[in-house]
């Protein structure tokens, strides 16, 4: 009698973990699986140097980890899509890139001049962040590159281009 919510009721609540969550669909894509390994990384690479002697570089994880996670829950919820304004891209280039460059070289830095066990973990994490970096900014590279050759337009137009190029080549 006490009870808030009826124990049979018709329709399951979802959970709100569940609505935070990046879809299954864009969790199991490739720019998802990378976004899940940099902000998992991050992550650690975070509680490592928290939890050591270089609590210095204690920085440059917490803000990577908030902006991949900031990008994870934008291209996930199709966020990038609302706001065409931004260079959404570009900008995740960018990051990948500054990411990549100062993952390696703090993480040279916590190997090297720091003899705790917690400044290595935190290193070896930094290096392998450092590629998964890399990747990603490499992939997107690739990705702007084919864009800009075909001059900056969508897949659909240059094959209608070339349908009405051969339809008044033939006429």
């Amino acid at each position: 009698m006490g009870d808030i919510e009826a124990p049979n009721s018709s329709q399951p609540r979802p959970s709100i973990l569940l609505s935070v969550l990046p879809s299954k669909e864009f969790a199991s894509s490739r720019k998802g699986m990378l976004l899940i390994a940099e902000v998992a990384l991050s992550f650690v690479s975070f509680v490592c140097f928290a939890a050591s002697t270089a609590a210095a570089f204690v920085t440059v994880p917490l803000l990577e980890f908030l902006a991949a996670l900031f990008l994870l829950f934008a291209y996930s919820t199709k966020f990038n899509e609302r706001f065409k304004g931004f260079l959404w891209p570009l900008m995740d280039f960018m990051r990948c890139v500054t990411a990549s460059i100062i993952f390696f070289i703090i993480s040279i830095m916590a190997v090297s001049k720091y003899v705790d066990g917690s400044s290595k973990a935190a290193g070896i994490f930094g290096f392998i962040a450092t590629i998964v970096f890399a990747l990603d900014f490499y992939l997107i590279f690739n990705e702007l590159a084919t864009f800009l050759k075909q001059g900056g337009e969508s897949n659909d137009e240059p094959s209608r281009q070339q349908d009405e190029y051969s339809d008044s080549d033939s006429d």
